[in-house]
């Protein structure tokens, strides 16, 4: 036991602990008897109990696998075909889920730069599919900004200011570049030559 001075002392000293704010979700809309995205096509759920369905489904499920079922919806909203797992509609929808994941993760840690890094590039990249699209298909792309529920803002045009310094350097990387694909050019033919010399040993031995 301990003195009621040194116990106010304490108490005085505790940090305070600050309210976090509820900030919503994307993953919010989620119905939770929705089963996992492993368990939900096999027919053998049917005639389950319903305990075990309960442990299946969302309401017990983590982050990672709400996030994959969202993924999912979002993919089965602007796919092509059902076989399109690869074309640019997908893959920006797979960015979408995770851009949006992140910014919900720098809300409640936004101090965490590493995510806040990894965000900056996935939007980037989303940016650069979203201006092909505009410029390939417009039709497939305002059709991706409805369903996905995208805000497209082309980037600014950059106009670099063309100075001494800056043409002697770009000369000297494109020398240097060239002198590396020379390098490259005779280890490759040196490995080529390799190769042909054991492959004609080895009919050699087969006569």
């Amino acid at each position: 036991a301990c003195s009621p001075v040194l116990q106010a002392a304490r108490g005085y000293a505790r940090p305070v602990t600050k309210k976090r704010k509820d900030i919503p979700s994307h993953l919010d809309d989620l119905p939770p008897t929705m089963l996992k995205k492993d368990y939900a096509n096999l027919p053998v759920l049917s005639s389950v109990d319903d305990v075990v369905k309960r442990l299946l489904s969302l309401e017990m499920a983590s982050q990672k696998e709400k996030l994959k079922v969202k993924t999912q919806q979002l993919v089965e909203k602007v796919r092509r075909s059902p076989n399109d797992n690869g074309s640019f509609e997908v893959q920006v929808a797979i960015l979408t889920a995770k851009i949006r994941t992140l910014e919900e993760h720098l809300q409640r840690h936004p101090k965490d730069k590493k995510n806040r890094r990894f965000m900056l590039m996935g939007l980037d990249r989303r940016r650069k599919m979203l201006g092909y699209l505009r410029r390939v298909n417009y039709s497939t792309f305002e059709n991706i900004c409805q369903q996905l529920d995208i805000q497209y803002c082309p980037p600014q045009p950059y106009a670099r200011r063309v100075t001494k310094r800056w043409l002697v350097k770009k000369a000297l990387c494109i020398k240097v570049f060239q002198e590396k694909q020379k390098l490259k050019a005779a280890e490759r033919l040196k490995q080529r030559r390799e190769w042909q010399a054991r492959a004609r040993a080895a009919r050699e031995q087969q006569e």
